[in-house]
């Protein structure tokens, strides 16, 4: 019987050394696949159906890849019992950081791949309105992100 399951202990550990580099190869892959995603281009069946079935939540209309639905993420945290402390006021931030946002991440990437960018031609490759990138790519320059240099955007190192 001991040499049965030595037998098969060594069949397993022969077929974990062969499937290795597969699984690595497809964990690298997965990396790539999500890193593009954000990145505008043509994007293959292959992308897109990796990227929806590791979704965890369905975008609510109008949203950005890489968002999630506000409503379904605060009802799946955990209910926090929170007590106000006496004479201090709450202190809390609203909103989210300016230029902190996917779409501020995507326009910063399309004025890195092409330098000199407009915000109309910007707006165009992005599909939305010119109006959202006058707010979003001076809040960027804040960061020291972007710099105007006449009508174009550059990325910074």
């Amino acid at each position: 019987m001991t040499d049965f399951l030595d037998e098969k202990r060594q069949e397993i550990a022969q077929r974990l050394k062969e499937l290795k580099p597969a699984v690595d190869e497809y964990n690298r892959l997965e990396a790539a696949a999500s890193a593009l995603q954000g990145v505008g281009g043509s994007s293959t069946t292959a992308t897109a159906t990796t990227a929806t079935a590791t979704a965890p939540r369905r975008r609510g209309p109008g949203r950005p890849r890489g968002s999630v639905n506000r409503k379904a993420a605060s009802t799946t945290a955990p209910a926090k019992a929170t007590r106000k402390k006496a004479g201090r006021p709450a202190k809390r931030r609203a909103g989210r950081r300016k230029g902190s946002g996917t779409r501020a991440a995507e326009a910063l990437s399309f004025v890195q791949g092409q330098p000199g960018i407009t915000i109309p031609e910007l707006a165009a490759k992005m599909g939305i309105k010119q109006n959202y990138l006058y707010r979003v790519l001076p809040g960027l320059e804040q960061e020291k992100k972007v710099a105007k240099q006449g009508r174009g955007w550059h990325a910074k190192s």
